[in-house]
């Protein structure tokens, strides 16, 4: 059998208002392309786009000089998409249709082919020469290979993004799930899908305030509490009165309300734990029976040197999670440590026919400092 490799990427978010999306500096996407050529197939595992801080077709606009790049560096090759939190609307309007037409249990994997008209279809047309799919909410990328985004695990995570707030109080007041939670993609959907069309929507309305459409708040708490907000004995003492005093206490309150249990803890340790305990909990929900999880969402690479299975990489079911990063420079978590940030942007899984997948960093400093 002949050798096929996949490289698999996630998390661009190209089109951010901040510009931290890093694939529209040239230097970086040539690092980019490269990864694209030298792969026999694709797999973008979600948030492509950002669709949530300003309208779809200004978007895209502004990006379509990157599509068409990628799309030539692919062509005649297969390129998956495979959507996320913030570019959900690529797969939305399929997943109404196929509702509409009765065509229920989502599977955890399955092709959702676009059709004239949706954002999906758009994007396939910025990139001609590419074999592209969509495939959702995940992929099977070999018979011991799953991937997907990893939003899901939004509605398990103990860190209390306001992403998860909102989600936990829609589980509890806007869905008939129980205490036992979600049990299948249907049921995630129904947590989650409203939180996304309603993103989607503000994004579209130009007179939404800003504040709302780029979602901001949970990564301005996280440089209140940590250096991100300066070494001034000021905000060393605003950090340590909100990390201390403020969020357990606004934590309680949401416990209380029966929306936790959360945590009031929001160090990067913290972070990795609830992510990977989130991510556990999907995937023995859904019933994913695999050797290997490949997911991005959280923006947080691993396994990395440093990490170990205790850490939640391995679960019990021996499945080992793998997590992609992103290509987003995510200044509120890099710490001048470099390429060893677990954080770091420009990470790529590789997968050939056999073996786990292997993180490779495909950006140095110069690509984009």
């Amino acid at each position: 059998m002949a050798t096929v490799t996949t490289a698999i990427v996630s998390d661009l978010h190209l089109g951010t208002v901040s510009e931290a999306d890093l694939a529209r500096r040239p230097r970086v996407l040539e690092r980019l392309l490269e990864v694209a050529e030298q792969a026999d197939r694709l797999v973008v595992l979600g948030d492509l786009i950002e669709l949530r801080e300003r309208p779809a077709t200004a978007v895209l606009d502004d990006i379509a000089p990157v599509l068409g790049a990628i799309g030539d560096a692919t062509a005649g090759k297969p390129v998956v998409l495979v959507p996320g939190n913030h570019d959900h609307q690529l797969v939305a309007p399929a997943l109404e249709r196929e509702r509409l037409a009765g065509i229920e249990p989502l599977p955890i994997a399955g092709d959702h082919p676009p059709r004239p008209g949706d954002l999906a279809d758009r994007v396939a047309g910025l990139m001609p020469r590419s074999e592209l799919t969509v495939a959702y909410p995940g992929v099977w990328l070999r018979d011991d290979v799953y991937a997907t985004h990893g939003h899901y695990l939004d509605a398990h995570l103990t860190v209390p993004r306001v992403e998860c707030l909102i989600a936990a109080g829609f589980e509890r007041f806007g869905t008939h799930l129980g205490p036992d939670g979600p049990q299948s993609t249907a049921d995630y959907e129904a947590i989650l899908g409203p939180i996304y069309a309603l993103a989607h929507s503000l994004a579209q309305n130009a007179r939404a305030h800003p504040a709302l459409r780029r979602n901001s708040l949970s990564r301005n708490v996280w440089k209140l509490t940590t250096n991100g907000a300066g070494n001034s004995r000021n905000a060393r003492v605003r950090a340590a009165l909100i990390g201390r005093a403020a969020i357990p206490a606004a934590v309680a309150a949401i416990n209380a309300a029966g929306l936790g249990p959360f945590r009031s803890e929001i160090s990067a340790i913290a972070l990795r734990d609830g992510a990977l305990a989130a991510m556990a909990d999907v995937v023995d929900r859904l019933d994913i029976a695999a050797d290997h999880v490949v997911f991005g969402h959280t923006h947080r690479a691993g396994p990395l040197p440093g990490d170990s299975d205790g850490d939640g990489w391995q679960l019990p079911s021996g499945t080992q999670l793998t997590n992609t990063g992103s290509w987003m420079f995510e200044d509120s978590f890099l710490d001048g440590s470099g390429s060893s940030n677990p954080y770091w942007p420009g990470r790529v899984a590789w997968l050939d026919n056999s073996g786990p997948p292997r993180l490779v960093t495909a950006l140095e400093a110069d690509d984009f400092s």
